[in-house]
């Protein structure tokens, strides 16, 4: 029933953010040149609010530097996606490798059916597998729950609007003073903190614990301190945890809770967890 009300809300909000783009287009037009500009600019927003449905995926990945990963470079890992992705009840999603030093994981896609997992390759030697299982659980939650699009359509938008203020020229901090805000508006008016919370929630019924995967938010946290991440902070919203410090332009697109937080949400689903490690 949980999942069935997020996938819900996560379909209206794609629906209506794509539906206020086009009557925002509409309005433009008709305030440019009455109604027959309506009709011209209307179409231009649909078209453009397909590609981002159609595309937005592959703009991300291109952004990242993400590059497909064959079954052959690691059947490892793409077995282990492949059992959690039925435990999950979601079809086996494609995969992609980030080749920097930074362990981080992430989604992009539509949904299931059209989503790619993202791991980094820091990553598959960071964490032990359980771990790395339990991280993955979280990615196959968002896209079960369907935040896979949301996350995916508020990132482009952000990314698009802050790159926007590079045309100014002279004028870019300026247009990023203006455009900053806009887009941050965006990502938090489409992405709650509770889908993390949520995703947290759901990745541990599919591992069957939850302390793995509060191990590895804490282990991922600690890595953000020792090893120098970039790239755009509009990326936040994408990530297991939250790669970026909270400060500058970084601290307008944060939408992760804080790690303490989720940890001690995971160790409240097994209270008795520190008496049945004293017993183990």
């Amino acid at each position: 029933m949980r999942d069935a009300l997020a996938v819900a809300r996560n379909l209206s909000k794609a629906f209506l953010l794509f539906a206020g783009i086009t009557a925002l287009s509409g309005g433009a037009g008709y305030l440019l040149g009455g109604y027959r500009l309506v009709l011209l600019f209307g179409a231009a927003a649909v078209l453009l609010a397909g590609a981002v449905y159609a595309y937005g995926d592959r703009a991300v990945l291109g952004m990242l530097g993400a590059r497909d990963l064959p079954v052959g470079g690691a059947p490892g890992l793409h077995s282990t996606v492949e059992r959690l992705a039925a435990r999950a009840g979601v079809p086996m999603p494609r995969l992609s490798l980030l080749a920097d030093g930074y362990p981080r994981a992430l989604t992009v896609g539509r949904g299931p059916g059209s989503a790619t997992v993202v791991v980094g390759r820091a990553l598959l030697g960071a964490v032990p597998p359980a771990e790395l299982e339990a991280v993955i659980a979280h990615e196959l939650a968002h896209i079960r729950s369907r935040d896979v699009l949301v996350q995916t359509v508020a990132v482009v938008l952000a990314s698009t609007l802050v790159e926007l203020s590079r045309i100014g020229g002279f004028l870019e901090r300026a247009l990023l003073f203006v455009l900053g805000p806009v887009a941050s508006a965006f990502v938090h008016l489409l992405l709650s903190p509770r889908r993390e919370l949520a995703a947290d929630r759901a990745a541990a019924v599919i591992c069957g614990s939850p302390h793995d995967l509060a191990d590895a938010l804490l282990r991922l946290e600690r890595a953000s301190e020792l090893v120098q991440f970039r790239a755009s902070p509009t990326t936040e919203p994408l990530y297991t945890v939250n790669p970026f410090a909270s400060e500058g332009l970084a601290a307008l697109f944060v939408t992760h809770p804080p790690v303490e937080e989720r940890v001690r949400r995971l160790r409240e689903l097994d209270p008795d967890w520190r008496e049945k490690l004293r017993a183990a």
